[in-house]
């Protein structure tokens, strides 16, 4: 199986998998690369940030944590979203939930495509692309 959908330490449950998987399957194809093993982790906010604290020496929190794993144009790697983040975020930037979700999920996806947002023009270049794949969602 090329994704997983789990959750960690809350109870989450992905609605429409197979949208899902069609959409990041597509995007991952555009960028001429091949779908490996994608595993999306669903969390709160305090799991997120003791992953954050282990493995990146981050003491903040954060919406997504991803650690790639691809092999080649193999795209693969285990995405951590918290669930938490997604919820303020959206109300935040006054958008719904699963718009926000979406974002979040595909941002992982650019990043193991190679992406980075560590500069404001990194960040502008990412919103834009994941704004693009947003466009591109299935609507059924």
């Amino acid at each position: 199986m090329a994704f997983s959908f789990n959750s960690a330490d809350i109870d989450f449950i992905l609605k429409r998998k197979s949208l899902y998987t069609k959409w990041i399957t597509n995007e991952v194809l555009r960028d001429s690369s091949r779908v490996g093993q994608i595993c999306y982790i669903f969390c709160s906010d305090e799991y997120l940030l003791q992953i954050n604290r282990e493995y990146l020496n981050h003491d903040y929190y954060t919406d997504i944590v991803t650690f790639n794993y691809n092999e080649g144009k193999k795209v693969g790697g285990d995405i951590f979203i918290s669930v938490d983040r997604i919820i303020e975020n959206a109300d935040t930037f006054k958008t719904d939930f699963t718009e926000e979700l979406k974002r979040v999920m595909i941002h992982g996806i650019l990043h193991l495509l190679g992406y980075n947002d560590t500069s404001p023009e990194l960040k502008r270049k990412m919103h834009i692309l994941e704004n693009d794949a947003l466009s591109r969602f299935p609507n059924s």
